[in-house]
């Protein structure tokens, strides 16, 4: 038997559109990080990277269970003396939520070049609309 080694340069990527209204943050950005990653094609290599494009819409929608919404704390430090800067996850909600799906993405992704790679082709927007209607993004369902 032989085993087939795919190569990087002849992948067909597709687009999907995860829907964020009501789901919750980390099932949401698990299922993403997945497709992302490439864990859902059946060629999957861990050192290529096979994922295809994910499409976040309905960003300000997203849900946290239990008292998470009241209790989480986004810190960042800005590279000075003193300059740690934290931020509730509801003033965050309100000023960026694409941020907070981005981070909770990116964060389940290796943290490599190859991470980073896969990140790019990550895209989040707060309403329903995105610019990507000419790749014909296929919707995709979350499973709980």
């Amino acid at each position: 038997m032989s085993t087939t080694i795919p190569s990087g340069k002849d992948i067909k990527r597709k687009w999907y559109v995860l829907d964020a209204s009501g789901k919750t943050l980390g099932r949401l950005a698990t299922h993403a990080a997945s497709v992302l990653a490439g864990k859902l094609n059946p060629l999957y290599t861990p050192y290529i990277d096979m994922g295809d494009h994910v499409v976040i819409i309905n960003a300000e929608k997203i849900v946290l269970t239990g008292l998470k919404a009241d209790q989480k704390l986004y810190r960042r430090y800005t590279g000075f003396p003193g300059g740690l800067r934290e931020e509730s996850f509801i003033k965050l909600l309100a000023r960026r939520p694409e941020a907070i799906v981005e981070q909770a993405v990116k964060g389940m992704l290796p943290k490599s070049k190859l991470g980073r790679q896969m990140a790019t082709k990550l895209k989040v927007y707060k309403g329903g609309q995105h610019p990507h209607l000419a790749q014909q993004p296929q919707p995709m369902e979350i499973v709980s």
